[in-house]
């Protein structure tokens, strides 16, 4: 059963991954203290968008489990716990993404950008 579960997050990360990391291709501006902010946000950007789609797999696969318990109780208990930490490892995830677009902004107006 954890084989399948591990194949199921895998192949909902495959599935997204191309929509994660697909970025438009702009012209190069002057190097400077934008570049690493704009590198910091996209890293960001990307590290959440990649957490977002593990959190998806789990709740995928968390789903499958619960579904296919069969009033099994510690299948039930085992979905239910994958269910809980998936939204809670979401909620972190939307939490620190926020507050990083939140400090990049503070900064961005503190010291002009």
């Amino acid at each position: 059963m954890r084989l399948k579960t591990l194949s199921i997050v895998a192949l909902v990360v495959a599935a997204g991954l191309p929509f994660v990391l697909a970025e438009p291709a702009l012209a190069q501006t002057p190097g400077g203290v934008s570049n690493v902010e704009n590198f910091i946000r996209n890293v960001i950007t990307v590290l959440a968008g990649l957490a977002g789609l593990v959190a998806t797999g789990f709740f995928v696969a968390g789903g499958f489990t619960y579904i296919t318990s069969s009033g099994n109780p510690e299948q039930l208990d085992k979905a239910k716990r994958t269910l809980t930490w998936s939204a809670i490892g979401l909620a972190i995830v939307i939490a620190a993404f926020v507050l990083a677009n939140i400090v990049t902004t503070l900064a961005k107006q503190a010291f002009g950008g």
